[in-house]
């Protein structure tokens, strides 16, 4: 689907169409889903991620007061794959300088060092340098951000490196130049990148 030109490259307008005629698909009906302990807002949660939006919208989703889709549900819990790594760490604590996170979820391996982290998504094994500011943003797995560097609603695919001192997400403009901008302005940065 990514070669064809015609196609919008959404997954249930384009890929689910074209498998169905030839071949077998399954689905299953969430709104039909028994999840025990769950809220009644909570029960059918569905969310189309077929664009980069919507998949940083269900990212945003997660870090709710109380999101619709808990992950923190005892009795659903989520099957996945977690390498063997200490718990998140939250280094330094001075007026200048705290660790801290706020309405966000981070990955085991992660150190935040000296940084702010509010509502976003940070995978496994992430190193957040001092000073560093990161908001509404999902941040994958393996990835760098370096002192003083500020990154506003963009999603950070896995192995990236952010220069200290570097901005993502606050000059759209000069963002475009080297990466993809979303419709609703999100700053996508690719797998392995180094962003100065």
């Amino acid at each position: 689907d990514a070669a064809d030109k015609e196609s919008s490259h959404d997954f249930g307008n384009d890929i689910l169409p074209r498998m169905f005629p030839d071949g077998k698909v399954f689905v299953y009906d969430f709104s039909q889903n028994y999840i025990p302990r769950a809220e009644e807002e909570e029960k059918g949660y569905w969310k189309d991620v077929g664009s980069l939006d919507t998949f940083w919208e269900a990212n945003m989703d997660l870090v709710g007061l109380h999101p619709h889709f808990n992950l923190y549900n005892k009795k659903w819990p989520v099957l996945t794959y977690i390498p063997p790594l200490p718990p998140a760490k939250f280094v330094h604590f001075n007026d200048s300088r705290t660790g801290h996170a706020i309405n966000s979820m981070i990955g085991s391996g992660t150190i935040i060092s000296g940084a702010l982290v509010e509502n976003s998504v940070v995978g496994y094994s992430v190193r957040i340098h001092s000073f560093a500011h990161v908001e509404h943003s999902v941040i994958m797995n393996n990835v760098e951000i370096g002192r003083e560097a500020k990154i506003r609603k963009a999603i950070i695919d896995k192995h990236v490196r952010i220069a200290p001192g570097a901005n993502v997400g606050y000059d759209l403009d000069t963002d475009r130049k080297k990466f993809q901008i979303t419709e609703n302005g999100i700053v996508v940065i690719p797998k392995g990148a180094k962003v100065a």
